[in-house]
């Protein structure tokens, strides 16, 4: 990963060039699929998945074949997580694994933010002698895409707050997970209490042994998604700590922390990553004032909103209509927040924000503008439901195509490119 290639990037053609300026200014929604298109002129792959446990609304982000991305879950990204790790090596790591519900030939990248990236049946194409192989441009791409994330995460911007509550798709697809489990562990335990090969004795011997299994399977992977969805304030307050630490250092400004109850209610992942951006937002804006010594910043937590106080001891300049600070209002006004600001001259600002931990309730569904048809309706109330194209078809009773060809049509009919899309646009409208 060490080598230049100044003679290959002087004459690589645009098509490149362009792909990187797209990748580089990529939505979060559309980045996998900008990736993978970067990606297919040096390693072709039938299915692209990105992990990122930073993006807590959606950390899987996924391109490619349907079949398979759609079956792919969080434990099978962990185990070939583990594998990497145990490789030693962050770059592309080439073995078989679990993916998407079956063993395939993957490649697996990790990144400095700790976010994976993994191509099933990957296909290098061979380089030129003047150019890199496909693994040096991979790897190239993903820390691109993967800084992409990490930047746009880290700066939680309104559209992002509003997608990741509004969908939260992951969260609804692990509750699918874990129906599909306790299903078969059912299936299993009731196969092996009837078998005429067994007797009593043995046939509870292996209906223990199997719902002992599964019930540790499924308290794993229920902290797992925890982990993934919420996080502690405690620790999301450390991680405020971590991120203004060199503006300690280097300002000469005294930040104080008022630390939160440890016993606190867990925040929900877009509340945490919203608090931390606004908070950093408004110490940046009250260092820019002149005389500024020290900074406070607390939170709080009264079990229904997330409570952050910041106050200086500036000249008490700092204006609620400046550019830097509507933006902050965007952001809290994005999870139905509310923002104000009290300015004392002479004595400072004080600047009180209260985020609600919980979506406020929808409204009744009101999709009459879109002139679906029945049929269409019913496919968007179980999508908004967060069922896949499987599970919509067993439930209405039709093939897959149907439904594709369903979901063709109301994609066009309500204005959505993706997936994603069209369930925040039917949760927007109260579908769930």
């Amino acid at each position: 990963m060490g080598r230049t290639y100044t003679g290959w990037v002087e004459h690589q053609d645009a098509a490149l060039l362009q792909s990187i300026a797209a990748l580089a200014t990529a939505p979060l929604l559309d980045i996998a699929h900008r990736l993978r298109e970067a990606a297919a002129p040096y390693i072709t792959s039938s299915a692209l998945v990105i992990f990122t446990e930073d993006c807590t609304g959606r950390p899987q982000k996924k391109a490619g074949d349907e079949a398979i991305i759609s079956r792919v879950s969080i434990a099978e990204l962990d185990a070939i997580r583990a594998a990497l790790v145990e490789a030693g090596d962050a770059g592309p790591w080439p073995g078989d694994a679990t993916f998407g519900g079956a063993v395939r030939p993957v490649l697996a990248v990790s990144s400095p933010s700790n976010a994976l990236l993994v191509l099933s049946d990957p296909q290098p194409v061979p380089a030129t002698a003047a150019g890199p192989d496909s693994q040096w441009i991979l790897h190239y791409l993903w820390t691109l895409a993967a800084e992409r994330i990490r930047e746009r995460v880290a700066d939680a911007p309104p559209s992002y707050l509003i997608e990741s509550r509004a969908a939260s798709a992951e969260r609804l697809r692990v509750t699918a997970e874990l129906v599909d489990q306790h299903s078969t562990t059912l299936e299993t335990m009731l196969a092996a209490l009837r078998s005429p090969s067994l007797g009593d004795a043995a046939a509870r011997t292996a209906a223990t042994d199997v719902a002992a299994r599964a019930l540790v399977g499924l308290r794993t992977l229920s902290d797992r998604t925890t982990d993934l969805v919420e996080e502690p304030v405690a620790s999301a307050f450390q991680r405020l700590r971590e991120d203004l630490r060199p503006l300690m250092g280097f300002s000469g400004i005294d930040v104080q922390f008022i630390e939160p109850p440890v016993n606190g209610r867990a925040l929900p992942g877009e509340v945490a990553h919203a608090a931390r951006a606004i908070v950093r937002g408004l110490v940046l804006a009250m260092v820019d004032q002149q005389g500024v010594r020290r900074i406070r910043t607390q939170w709080d937590c009264d079990g229904v909103n997330l409570l952050i106080n910041v106050r200086d001891d500036g000249p008490g300049e700092l204006s609620a209509s400046a550019p830097a600070m509507a933006r902050l209002v965007q952001r809290v006004e994005a999870l139905y927040g509310s923002m104000g600001v009290d300015v004392m001259p002479g004595w400072g600002a004080d600047v009180a924000v209260a985020i609600p931990l919980d979506p406020p309730a929808r409204p009744l569904a009101d999709v009459a503008q879109w002139n679906l048809g029945e049929r269409e309706v019913e496919v968007l109330q179980l999508l908004a439901a967060g069922q896949r194209n499987r599970g919509i078809a067993a439930k209405l009773h039709i093939s897959e195509n149907t439904v594709k060809f369903h979901l063709r049509n109301l994609y066009r009919k309500i204005g959505a490119s993706s997936r994603t899309e069209a369930m925040a646009l039917a949760h927007s409208n109260g579908l769930r």
